[in-house]
């Protein structure tokens, strides 16, 4: 699933190649993929894109009629296996709802006045969870309106981030991952922190040390900002593969732990896993991999 890294990399991309420029068509290709009927899609055609940002890990288009009306937003969350891919010309043949991966496809007006550029939105797999809204307001979107506050804002402060900890009885693993509590931060990323942190992913986040709160605080600043920027700058048919190429332990189950050598573990659960290194997280000892484990004895 792409996590704030990646979204704050394409937020960039589309900004380069969006803003300023008008809308043609939007056309919705799978069932699914539509998640609001009130504007229609069909408000976006014919506007500018004035504004492109990431909101947690949703992308933000802002449309505007040039006139002085309300704006228009198409807000996307690209969710486990959607992707952007950005085209500069696309098949003469039009696309065939419900056929393959595509789910949605903007383009925007060419120098003749006719279609031409844009992106599609494509997911993979039979779990259709790749979403897009469109609204008058990026907070009448559930996901949006439910955000924590942003690890790369400026009010995203040592005390901000104990106060979130705070008589927190999850797990830390759980804590990061709940947008509701810091916006951006997925399966992926929060192996990656707490592994830089040398803390258990099943650690109670209630139970930690003002200085291990400061710690963590630092790793999770300083592991997205350096993610930030190894992606910012990316086309984003690179950006994905930018991202394994940055992980340490997470989807690297079975190698050697660049930081000890000791063997990356995993954690699975149903729909889900978690990778760790037993020496730099968990005193050495390997953690039970089954749903609400705790370490072994």
């Amino acid at each position: 699933m792409p996590e704030l890294p990646e979204v704050e990399a394409l937020a960039g991309f589309l900004a380069e190649h969006l803003m300023g420029r008008t809308v043609a068509t939007v056309l919705p290709l799978a069932v699914s993929v539509l998640k609001t009927y009130d504007p229609p899609l069909g408000a976006l055609e014919g506007r500018t894109v004035t504004g492109v940002r990431r909101r947690g890990k949703f992308l933000d288009l802002t449309a505007e009629d040039g006139a002085g009306g309300p704006a228009v937003h198409l807000v996307i969350h690209l969710a486990r296996a959607g992707w952007l891919r950005w085209r500069e010309e696309f098949p003469a043949a039009p696309p065939r709802p419900g056929k393959g991966p595509l789910a949605l496809r903007l383009r925007l007006t060419g120098p003749d006045g006719a279609p031409g550029a844009g992106f599609d939105l494509t997911e993979a797999g039979t779990q259709k969870r790749l979403a897009v809204y469109c609204v008058r307001d990026p907070s009448d979107v559930p996901g949006i309106a439910r955000l924590g506050p942003d690890p790369l804002d400026a009010d995203f402060t040592p005390e901000a981030f104990a106060a979130l900890l705070r008589g927190e009885r999850r797990q830390l693993k759980g804590v990061l991952r709940d947008q509701s509590v810091i916006a951006g931060i997925g399966n992926a990323y929060s192996d990656e922190i707490l592994h830089a942190a040398r803390m258990s992913p099943f650690k109670l986040a209630a139970s930690l040390t003002d200085d291990e709160t400061r710690a963590l605080y630092a790793t999770v600043t300083g592991t997205l900002g350096r993610a930030v920027e190894q992606a910012r700058g990316l086309a984003a048919g690179d950006v994905k593969a930018g991202k394994r190429a940055g992980m340490r332990v997470h989807g690297r189950t079975g190698q050697p732990c660049p930081v000890c050598g000791d063997t990356v573990r995993e954690v699975s659960y149903r729909d889900s896993s978690l990778q760790y290194c037993p020496t730099c997280q968990t005193g050495g000892k390997p953690l039970a991999d089954r749903r609400l484990s705790r370490l072994l004895k």
